[in-house]
């Protein structure tokens, strides 16, 4: 070999030692994929809006959408299981409606399709917004007239339907991403957007084998059409001190939703976007801190133990993940005049 091809095989191995070993790294796209039925506007998102942060139609008056998915937050609750009505609480950690609109079927067992079909799921729930019928919930938004030339504006006249309700909720949720992390300036071509030990983390990230469940623009695995899920069981390895420590096989997972044993313990994969301001972590919430949640999946997930830096640089990468949140402005909800809503 002359030192003119010597030269370039090094500058090849310098190039690939340098680059991340997985290549389907993706950014965040800058719109959220929307139905054919229900496509965004202004009129329903702020319509949406409204309704997501409206608790009068709980059967408490009480609870929100926002009041477990808080979107002047990291769109959680911060509490290992979300309180609803009379002070209740579920079995399943709230997982965060930021970048929701990129998971093909909501819920952690996947059991709704769309977010217009997970926006209903909560009012009727016994624990969280406790309405017994979802039209007595509609007719307490009927109500109030304020919210009819809203409806008007945004699906047309006589169309205040639970329907049209769920459709509105769920185009506020698909703004509520948030495109332009330093990942995402960083595969673009930026390559000063990330630090030298979160592009560290990013290749130990790959080369652990965490991609094979999170990748994709939302790192909730690959792209699927509306209403095919992406899971994974969860825990994979469950021979190890951390199931035990945090009780990660006591939920059935997917099963419960569909009846079938070969559905146990499987769960959508979560995004990792924003995970940095999701805690707690997991379905059941069991675990505080995102270092020792990065831990267990590795044991769990991928029967592996990795070193104090590796953690330390995948974290430090999961941090790059975190893109600006767009502003939020509280709406102002049309009041109730001279009576109220909620019977104690």
């Amino acid at each position: 070999m002359n030192n003119k091809n010597l030269m370039g095989a090094v500058v090849a191995v310098m190039m690939l030692s340098s680059m991340p070993v997985f290549a389907g790294w993706e950014a965040l796209p800058e719109v959220a994929p929307a139905p054919e039925d229900n496509p965004t506007t202004d009129a329903k998102v702020t319509l949406g809006k409204m309704l997501f942060m409206d608790p009068r139609f709980s059967s408490t008056g009480t609870v929100s959408c926002n009041s477990c998915h808080n979107v002047m937050e990291g769109g959680d609750d911060s509490r290992t299981f979300s309180m609803g009505v009379h002070g209740k609480t579920g079995g399943r950690n709230a997982p965060t409606v930021w970048n929701s609109a990129f998971h093909s079927v909501q819920f952690w067992d996947g059991r709704a399709d769309l977010l217009e079909d997970q926006a209903k799921g909560p009012v009727t729930n016994p624990v969280e917004m406790g309405v017994t019928e979802i039209e007595q919930a509609m007719d307490k938004v009927r109500a109030i007239p304020g919210y009819a030339p809203y409806f008007d504006e945004a699906f047309g006249k006589d169309s205040m339907t639970v329907v049209n309700a769920a459709k509105a909720v769920a185009a506020f949720e698909r703004t509520l991403i948030t495109p332009d992390s330093p990942y995402d300036k960083y595969v673009k071509g930026d390559k000063k957007a990330m630090t030298a030990q979160q592009v560290s983390g990013m290749e130990t990230f790959a080369a652990t084998g965490c991609t094979s469940c999170h990748s994709g623009a939302a790192f909730n695995g690959p792209k699927m059409e509306f209403g095919q899920g992406f899971y994974t069981k969860f825990p994979t390895f469950a021979d190890n001190g951390y199931n035990k420590k945090y009780d990660l096989s006591a939920d059935k997972g997917r099963e419960e939703a569909t009846g079938k044993v070969a559905d146990a313990h499987m769960f959508r994969v979560p995004t990792l976007r924003n995970i940095t301001d999701t805690a707690p972590y997991f379905h059941n919430g069991s675990v505080n801190d995102l270092t020792e949640a990065v831990s267990v999946m590795a044991k769990t997930q991928l029967n592996k133990d990795l070193s104090d830096k590796e953690v330390k640089d995948i974290v430090a990468f999961l941090g790059a993940l975190t893109g600006p949140y767009p502003e939020i402005v509280m709406p102002r909800l049309p009041a109730t005049s001279g009576y109220s809503l909620v019977v104690d």
